[in-house]
């Protein structure tokens, strides 16, 4: 019994021994070893086959693309079809009477009632009809195209052939030339002053605008839009500021770059409003400090016909307007409203809008909208 304790004894510490030699002969898991962080300027934090950029490899931010605006010569003759409903309206309907076998009285009444209905206004529109009667008389015109000769002869005459219609945009020698751009709500005064930046561009121009509409909402908004697109800087303030003051900063801005023009444009004021104009008159006295103004836009709405005129007057009382804007005549508008301007206020039309795009604004040329009017068969 003894001897059997003893083996089991043996049996047991041998299994013990072998237990203990294989825990003993198995490797120890390694632990991570302790995260090293890069340290600035030790290349052995970067692998060998990164490539380690520098600073000519880090893309720089690009500045939008400017606008090439069109360039303004010849730019109402390419916008002449806007004026098709104008043209229905003057040009065809006079060509259709004046091209009767018969001018008698009845035919004439109806040529002046078509110049009276195309806003012409009464005293030009007897004036017109009086040297076409005469030269069809005399000259013994009956062909289609004698016919078409005179008639687009007499108009540009009615419209003013020789009349000044330059835009005075050109620096002085210690400042830049001003344009003050007015108007009431609604004609589209601020988009024309957008616009005119883009004629003044693509003239070679250097433009600094001001956005001396404090009153309508967004209006600075709409302006530095249409001027970061040909690279104009707008100067604006806080809104419902000083509109003098702002004017005032915009020309002091545009003598620090030495631009060749500043656009000031004012708030949309209803002509009825006789604080209003004064203001008006405040911000062109105002500016006058640095100088006088070189050019006074009033821009008016061609579809409002003979009430034009009568906001147009009252503009004048308030400032020295130098040219008419004349816009939306690619709508309703009746050609005839181009004379009855000029010729009630003896102010020159100088730029006329015909349509929404950014370069539908063009210099008036009286020959030009003559040929637009009356159609392609006009020209001579």
């Amino acid at each position: 019994m003894i001897e059997l304790l003893v083996l089991v004894g043996v049996v047991l510490l041998l299994a013990v021994a072998v237990m203990v030699g294989f825990v003993t002969r198995r490797p120890a898991k390694a632990l991570p070893a302790p995260r090293q962080e890069p340290q600035v300027g030790d290349d052995s934090a970067v692998p060998r086959d990164t490539p380690v950029p520098t600073v000519e490899d880090v893309p720089l931010p690009t500045a939008p693309a400017l606008d090439v605006p069109d360039p303004t010569a010849g730019r109402l003759t390419r916008l002449r079809s806007r004026l098709s409903r104008s043209q229905g309206t003057l040009g065809r309907g006079l060509f259709a009477l004046l091209s009767r076998d018969k001018l008698d009285d009845d035919t004439w009444e109806e040529v002046e009632d078509t110049l009276l209905t195309s806003d012409m206004g009464v005293a030009a529109t007897q004036e017109l009809v009086g040297r076409l009667k005469q030269r069809v008389r005399v000259e013994g015109v009956t062909s289609p195209a004698e016919l078409r000769a005179i008639l687009r002869e007499e108009l540009v005459t009615t419209i003013g052939r020789d009349v000044d219609r330059t835009l005075k945009t050109l620096p002085h020698a210690d400042r830049p030339a001003v344009v003050l751009v007015v108007g009431v709500n609604g004609t589209g005064k601020t988009t024309t002053c957008g616009k005119l930046a883009r004629v003044l561009v693509a003239d070679g121009r250097s433009v600094v605008l001001g956005a001396a509409d404090t009153f309508r909402a967004a209006a600075a908004d709409q302006l530095e839009t249409w001027g970061s697109r040909v690279g104009a800087e707008t100067v604006r303030g806080p809104e419902g500021g000083d509109p003098a003051a702002i004017a005032f900063d915009a020309v002091a801005r545009g003598k620090e770059l030495k631009a060749d023009t500043v656009l000031v444009d004012t708030a949309g004021r209803l002509h009825t409003k006789t604080g209003l104009m004064d203001e008006l008159g405040k911000v062109k006295r105002v500016v006058e400090k640095h100088g006088p103004i070189d050019e006074t836009l009033l821009v008016l709405d061609a579809t409002t016909g003979q009430n034009g005129v009568v906001q147009a007057r009252v503009f004048t009382e308030a400032v020295q307007v130098t040219g008419v804007v004349l816009t939306k005549l690619d709508g309703t508008a009746k050609g005839g409203i181009v004379v009855a301007v000029q010729r009630e206020l003896g102010i020159p039309v100088k730029l006329i809008g015909l349509g929404e795009g950014p370069d539908d604004l063009a210099p008036f040329e009286a020959e030009a909208f003559a040929d637009a009017l009356l159609g392609d068969d006009a020209a001579l």
